[in-house]
């Protein structure tokens, strides 16, 4: 049993490692082959931060493990607002009023009532893979639009108050700003090649121990394989961007946490979840429907009136939002054990 314990611990921390790994190669191939800050931070950056949910709900749903699969990204989703963003929140203040964060949460809204839907007609087939990774290139089409004009715009303003000059510096810092969550980007092409390798090998690999370990050692405990998913490996794979917005509060940076959280939960619907039902069909665990997916939208919709009214988040909201997301992972439990 020790060793189901150091496979699951073990096989996250090298998801997470690999994770980062493959995000700095990508980024540094994709800047030597001249490809824009702003187009790698939507694309590589996104989907690289996202690999490890992918890997592990991908491996799952081929093993016939479809609770950890959809438990993988529904308890991801949660912890992404409550704790991701709760936390932070209690180490200095966390403004919600990012510029486009409410437009995006809507669409977020929206995507988790349609993932919804899917998941009362389980499995999460082929077509429904499709239609999520269709809306994902909507989404990332609407948001380079969107920054491309932004950007535009501050040139033009900067060059009416400086000259050309001005706004060429600010167009610049604006584009740099983009990957500024992303260290140690390497130099060498051949470097940024070892780690996108590393990456792809450590990936598969510490998915492969994470799903063995949790599988185990939910048989042991007595619950399903969705309890486990929703609440050791989703919150395993969610330490990435805890560890991210814990940093930007202690910076004081922590008005993107917002922007940062709904990307990533678009992200997790869309793209983990279009991509692994076009290989394989996904099985909904029925105890999934009964509470988790309408937390999910419960927090869906509470992110976006913090977005919409712009509220501040400080320590007692902090408070409360971590000790509800705690008080979440005690009624799993207590429904798991129970059932």
């Amino acid at each position: 049993m020790l060793f189901d314990y150091i496979s699951l611990a073990g096989g996250l921390v090298v998801l997470i490692i690999a994770g980062d790994v493959l995000v700095r190669g990508s980024v540094g191939v994709a800047q030597r082959l001249g490809i824009p800050n702003l187009i790698i931070g939507l694309t590589i950056v996104a989907f690289g931060t996202s690999a490890p949910e992918l890997i592990i709900s991908l491996k799952a749903a081929l093993t016939g493990s479809g609770g950890i699969a959809i438990g993988n990204v529904v308890g991801s989703n949660i912890a992404n607002v409550l704790l991701v963003l709760g936390l932070p929140a209690l180490i200095a203040a966390t403004p919600c009023g990012e510029s486009g964060a409410t437009r995006n949460a809507i669409f977020m809204v929206g995507v988790t009532v349609v993932f919804i839907v899917f998941c009362f007609f389980s499995p999460i087939g082929h077509l429904d893979g499709v239609i999520l990774l269709l809306l994902l290139a909507a989404f990332l089409t609407a948001s380079t639009m969107t920054a491309r004009r932004h950007r535009k715009e501050q040139k033009s303003i900067a060059a009416a108050a400086a000259g050309a000059a001005v706004a060429d510096v600010s167009e610049t810092d604006e584009d740099d700003d983009a990957l500024e969550d992303v260290d140690d980007i390497p130099d060498s092409m051949w470097i940024a090649m070892i780690y996108i390798v590393l990456g792809l090998v450590g990936l598969p690999l510490g998915a492969h121990f994470t799903i063995t370990g949790a599988t185990t050692i939910a048989s042991a405990w007595g619950v399903s394989e969705a309890v486990i998913g929703l609440t050791v490996i989703a919150l395993g794979t969610s330490l990435p961007e805890l560890a991210t917005t814990v940093m930007a509060a202690i910076r004081q940076h922590g008005a993107v946490a917002i922007g940062n959280v709904i990307g990533s939960n678009i992200f997790n619907l869309l793209a983990i979840i279009g991509i692994t039902a076009v290989i394989v069909p996904i099985d909904i665990p029925p105890e999934v429907l009964k509470l988790d997916v309408w937390v999910m939208l419960g927090c869906a919709v509470l992110l976006t009136i913090l977005a919409a009214c712009r509220i501040c988040l400080g320590k007692i909201s902090g408070l409360i939002m971590t000790g509800a997301y705690v008080g979440y992972i005690a009624l799993v439990y207590v429904i798991g054990l129970a059932g």
